[in-house]
């Protein structure tokens, strides 16, 4: 006879084995336009099926399967509801998962598919489907960055808040976002910091998506859009840089270098600002927060390789920094894990 814990220990492992599952089945319901066609109110799987161009049954089998993982209820009546839970996957709602869903239901998934290739090799499993790298495949497909920097943008969505929190950014006149993609991080600061102006640095076809914001954003006369590479250099003479979410997309020796080029640029009295997860950071278990880092680990892994981007512990983070020619100055942890590092050049 089974042990009650063995038998619970292998339904609980079963889960996790089916969880990629859940994962196909959301992402499913996205391309299929369901949280939109759902967003005025209940409908049958019938009615959905006409909409959305799908199998009456198989649908009522797709809604059905993510009702008890509290993405749709079933009513009584047989039709069925956006719950609340759902209801991130609506291209409006602030911070949506929709664009996320898309990335995963496209690349990003197929290039899981070949994770154990990464384990066993140590190299890139998106390198190895697409046969360039990651941002090499966004510069190259327009409408696919366009997904990913909306996918950026609603993540940083959910940070912005914590961020203005703890940075009081009107002590930096003038400020550059060294890759910023899309402009929403400078734009957003730029609205909440009205004395400061600021520069947007990144590749060709995300400076287009940087300046078509800046012009939404009535900023034209306090923000440019810039195409750099920021191995090569950056705006000189600032008095913030900005990295957010940039030094987890590379391996160590190339973050240094990233950081290297910021520190030239940097004049005596300028600071370095890093945002970006910390894995050891997570203090409690909000929404599965403490395992968040080992997930977005395990994702840098397969798009980058072994010795490619990777989350870091604040220790880690301070040893780039120090590597580059910076000193740590501060370190904030912010309530969702993530950590603002700011640096100085070091003293000579």
């Amino acid at each position: 006879m089974l042990h009650p814990q063995l038998r619970d220990d292998a339904a609980r492992m079963r889960m996790l084995l089916y969880g990629q599952l859940v994962s196909k089945a959301v992402c499913t319901a996205v391309e299929l336009g369901l949280p939109e066609a759902l967003a005025d109110g209940r409908r049958s799987a019938e009615d959905l099926a006409c909409d959305v161009d799908a199998h009456p049954l198989a649908l009522r089998r797709l809604l059905r399967a993510l009702v008890p993982f509290d993405v749709f209820t079933e009513e009584p009546d047989g039709t069925f509801a956006l719950t609340r839970l759902g209801a991130t996957l609506l291209p409006d709602t602030p911070g949506t998962a929709r664009p996320s869903a898309l990335l995963l239901a496209g690349e990003v998934g197929r290039t899981w598919q070949e994770f154990g290739y990464s384990v066993r090799t140590g190299d890139s499993a998106f390198t190895l489907l697409h046969d360039c790298a990651l941002f090499e495949h966004l510069e190259r497909r327009p409408e696919r960055r366009e997904v990913f920097d909306r996918s950026q943008e609603a993540g940083l969505r959910l940070e912005l808040d914590e961020i203005f929190d703890a940075v009081a950014f009107d002590r930096y006149p003038t400020i550059v976002d060294v890759g910023g993609g899309n402009g929403h991080l400078m734009c957003e600061l730029l609205h909440r910091t009205p004395g400061s102006t600021g520069s947007v640095i990144d590749l060709p076809g995300t400076v287009q998506l940087a300046e078509k914001r800046i012009v939404e954003g009535g900023l034209t006369d306090r923000c440019t859009a810039v195409v750099g590479d920021f191995f090569d250099s950056v705006t000189p003479g600032a008095d913030l840089y900005i990295l957010s979410h940039i030094l987890h997309d590379w391996g160590d020796d190339r973050a240094v270098s990233i950081l290297r080029t910021c520190a030239a640029a940097m004049p005596a009295h300028g600071r370095l600002m890093v945002i970006d997860l910390l894995t050891d950071a997570a203090a409690d278990d909000r929404g599965g927060r403490h395992r968040l880092p080992a997930l977005m680990d395990l994702y840098m892994l397969s798009l980058f390789g072994a010795a490619g981007g990777q989350e870091r512990t604040g220790a880690e983070f301070t040893a780039l920094l120090t590597a580059a020619g910076l000193e740590p100055e501060e370190t904030r942890v912010l309530p969702s894990g993530m950590g603002v590092i700011t640096a100085r050049r070091r003293s000579t």
